[in-house]
């Protein structure tokens, strides 16, 4: 199993009416959770597109609101792989405020596939040697 946490400030501009973090932003924290955590193994979103030729659409997201997260709160994004990727990759996250409750949990699930004719593969070789050694 793999971990990983990355920290990010609520800004008022992601906020609703009641000072909440808008339910709409999860995403892109989850986004955020998933990018650093593969920065973190050496690599990145844009190399596995430019170098490697690997894009990784998501197939489906799922997500579960505890508590709200507010305005100007620094949220530790968790970000956990429970499993060496295969032909799909789930990413499960868990959202913390400032005093370590859970805000937020939930899981996206992204497929591998070549740039240009978006073949389906299984996971490419190079993550699943940068990985190995949580597994």
């Amino acid at each position: 199993m793999f971990e990983h946490s990355f920290q990010k400030r609520v800004r008022y501009g992601e906020t609703d009416q009641m000072g909440y973090l808008y339910y709409g932003n999860y995403a892109q924290l989850y986004e955020i959770g998933r990018a650093e955590m593969i920065r973190s193994i050496g690599l990145t979103y844009k190399d596995m597109e430019s170098e490697y030729g690997i894009l990784m659409p998501v197939l489906s997201m799922n997500s579960r609101f505890v508590r709200p997260a507010l305005y100007d709160e620094l949220l530790t994004i968790k970000t956990i792989l429970r499993k060496m990727p295969e032909e799909n990759i789930t990413f499960h996250h868990e959202i913390y405020n400032e005093t370590r409750e859970l805000v937020n949990g939930g899981s996206v699930k992204l497929c591998f596939i070549k740039a240009g004719n978006n073949e389906r593969i299984a996971c490419p070789e190079y993550l699943r040697d940068a990985l190995t050694k949580y597994f």
